[in-house]
């Protein structure tokens, strides 16, 4: 009797699919089986790419004579330390009576990767059925849905092949730029910090070019020079009412264009703010202004989109102050217990198929407690209905799953996650309510008011209708999980006057109209100055990451130019920790804030003086792409590896025959100087150095 073998990634949504297919039994023999069915597991990566010296044991030795290295043919191994498993696995995918193989690895790239690489070396009989199953998240009804939808695995030949070619650019750059550099400029790098033994220099397609945005940020903040500007506030009343008006110089100004100006609200000497007050001519204990402007006008704001792994990182890193690699185990953990769907996702949006089916999702968070009224109540209302006219639904911004939303399910799972995981779920699930609910309504009234041909300006901003804002607060957080700018940007919602009102002035303010006189009681220069800069945080690095390097604020932009990013959602943080690990870069636990060493600035100026390509963010995103275009069947593998081949052999012949080591000094001083304790190591090591001699 033929039997169907299933394998997933890990043992643990093995056994999700073991319960849905009732399949028992010890599974400390590598895999599970009935009469009908075989469940196994690989546990991560079973497979891997052999390094050099598996070609030739002569590579194993580092020289200019071997590189580039760029075999004809990829050689592959067993991880020794999960063979067993790998041979448990290899035997039941040629047993005789196993006549169908369902792949259940991770619906993604790399998932993709590690089934292709197990079937290769297996060497599966390719007259066996093969078939996929593509999930959205670990529920009994979704498994049993993709069981039953599977296609056949040769359909996915074009992503098995992006996945290949991932690990073999990975791989390729990797060894030859990280072998050329180190034999070019290792010792120059290792001289100079005296440590003694020789180092590499590790650099690599994404996380060097990571490396050099943080560099770059670092070195932008370090020159940034403050320029203090002053701006001129006035003091303004209408019946009773007092409120701000801050000075501009539009058109009819005397000072319209002047090159006293700092920007158009602002001079560059505190003379020159003190003389625009004296000619406003204000005697106490008021002057007239004119009303040249009254506008009211209604605003809506929008529920922001639903969450993928990178903006739940950027959340988290911001909430929480954990990194996007602990975010990323915990949602992770949440998919596992059944709680959200897929993590490892790109887009922000739900596919029209699950749209038509939200219901259920909504109707199971009537199960939890800290959602349950908002649950019901949008139930109730059936504002869910007419979702897939949104933008919150869109097939074409899908590629490999739809966003992170709650399953509605795993309930019980809640009481064996810790209060992090739990919070992060809350997170989740009150985003994918939002978009159930109205947009808030702002009333926006501007004020423009007229002394001497000088113009003031007054901006109010008030919620008039809170809708979905009223269920945005997670129940721990002080602040709205919708205004991501609060903590890194100037909110939009702020007055720019910093008026403080209460109901009584809005209503006198709603009552003015061009041409109606107000009071202006005095004027005053406020002092401020230009700002640098921000660092990045481990969260907006991940933003940079999936924005190609640019840290784009607004949330439809950044869906526009999804797919032109640094990297790919399941490898960001484990990127950013490997740079974390080898101490190219450091990360505050507690702010969370990302900064180089020195180490990590002088393999940037090694790397920007010979492969300066490695550090272009576009470049490196378009490497990515390239990946992507492999997996739309838009190109061949052959076009992307002839592609790749150029470009490592133009480089590593480059920095062979280019000596830049007696350049270096100058930029390493200037980089060390920053560094007090390693400048003290370095400054007293050549003591002791030359003391030696």
């Amino acid at each position: 009797m033929s039997k169907s073998l299933f394998i997933a990634e890990k043992p643990s949504v093995a056994k999700e699919f073991a319960k849905v297919l009732n399949v028992g039994g010890n599974a400390s023999k590598g895999y599970l089986e009935s009469d009908d069915y075989v469940v196994t597991w690989c546990v991560g990566h079973l497979v891997t790419m052999s390094y050099p010296e598996v070609y030739d044991p002569a590579l194993k030795k580092w020289s200019f004579q071997t590189l580039p290295f760029i075999p004809e043919h990829f050689l592959y191994e067993i991880i020794p330390g999960v063979s067993k498993q790998f041979n448990t696995v290899k035997g039941l995918l040629n047993r005789e009576d196993v006549s169908c193989i369902y792949v259940c690895t991770d619906s993604g790239r790399e998932g993709e990767y590690i089934y292709r690489l197990v079937d290769d070396m297996a060497e599966v009989s390719s007259e066996k059925e093969k078939r996929r199953v593509w999930i959205d998240s670990q529920t009994e009804e979704e498994i049993k849905r993709g069981i039953k939808e599977a296609k056949l695995l040769s359909e996915y030949d074009n992503l098995s092949s992006a996945a290949y070619l991932r690990a073999k650019s990975d791989y390729l750059m990797g060894i030859n730029f990280s072998r050329v550099l180190s034999l070019k400029y290792g010792r120059t790098i290792m001289d100079y910090l005296n440590n003694g033994k020789w180092s590499a220099v590790s650099v690599g397609r994404v996380m060097t070019c990571v490396l050099g945005m943080v560099v770059k940020r670092e070195r932008e903040i370090r020159d940034f020079v403050k320029t203090p500007f002053y701006r001129v506030i006035g003091k303004f009343g209408y019946e009773g009412q007092n409120f701000d008006g801050e000075w501009r110089a539009v058109k009819g100004s005397k000072y319209f264009e002047s090159h006293l100006l700092y920007k158009e609200n602002g001079f560059n000497n505190k003379e020159d703010a003190a003389k625009l007050i004296e000619e406003l001519k204000i005697i106490p204990p008021s002057v007239k202004a004119v009303v040249c402007k009254a506008e009211k006008k209604k605003e809506k704001k929008n529920p922001p989109l639903l969450f993928n792994l990178a903006e739940l990182q950027n959340t988290c890193s911001k909430l929480f102050k954990i990194s996007p690699d602990e975010t990323l185990k915990i949602v992770q953990e949440l998919y596992e217990k059944k709680l959200v769907t897929y993590p490892r996702t790109d887009a922000r949006v739900l596919s029209t198929a699950v749209a038509k089916e939200i219901s259920k999702n909504i109707g199971g968070l009537r199960n939890y407690s800290i959602v349950r009224d908002i649950a019901s109540g949008i139930l109730e209302s059936q504002s869910y209905k007419g979702i897939e006219k949104t933008k919150y639904v869109n097939d074409k911004q899908i590629t490999d799953h739809y966003a992170i939303i709650p399953t509605g399910q795993g309930f019980n799972a809640l009481n064996s996650i810790n209060q992090t995981a739990a919070r992060v779920y809350e997170v989740i699930v009150r985003r994918f309510l939002c978009i159930f609910y109205p947009s808030a309504e702002y009333l926006k009234i501007t004020i423009a008011a007229e002394r001497l041909n000088e113009q003031f300006f007054s901006s109010f901003k008030i919620l008039s209708k809170e809708g979905y804002l009223a269920i945005a607060s997670a129940s721990f957080a002080k602040q709205k999980l919708s205004d991501r700018q609060a903590d890194d940007n100037e909110s939009e919602d702020a007055q720019t006057t910093d008026n403080k009102i209460d109901e009584n002035t809005i209503e006198k303010l709603k009552q003015l109209k061009k041409g109606m006189e107000i009071d202006l009681f005095s004027a005053e220069i406020k002092e401020g100055e230009t700002s640098p800069p921000k660092r990045y945080n481990s969260g907006s690095m991940i933003l940079a990451m999936e924005n190609a390097g640019q840290l784009i604020d607004d949330e439809d932009l950044r869906a526009q130019i999804k797919g032109s990013g640094i990297g790919t959602s399941a490898t960001r943080a484990e990127i950013l920790s490997k740079l974390v690990n080898i101490k190219y870069l450091s990360l505050n636990k507690k702010t969370q804030i990302i900064t180089p060493t020195l180490l990590g600035e002088m393999v940037y100026d090694v790397v920007f003086a010979s492969i300066h390509a490695l550090l272009n963010p576009e470049l490196t995103a378009s490497w990515e792409l390239g990946l992507t275009m492999v997996a739309d069947g838009k190109i061949t593998e052959d076009e992307y590896m002839m592609k790749l081949n150029k470009f490592i052999t133009f480089h590593v012949q480059n920095v062979k025959s280019k000596n830049y080591q007696n350049l270096f000094k100058p930029y390493f001083d200037r980089a060390a100087a920053n560094y007090k304790t390693s400048k003290t190591t370095i400054k007293s090591n050549k003591t002791k150095a030359q003391a030696n001699k």
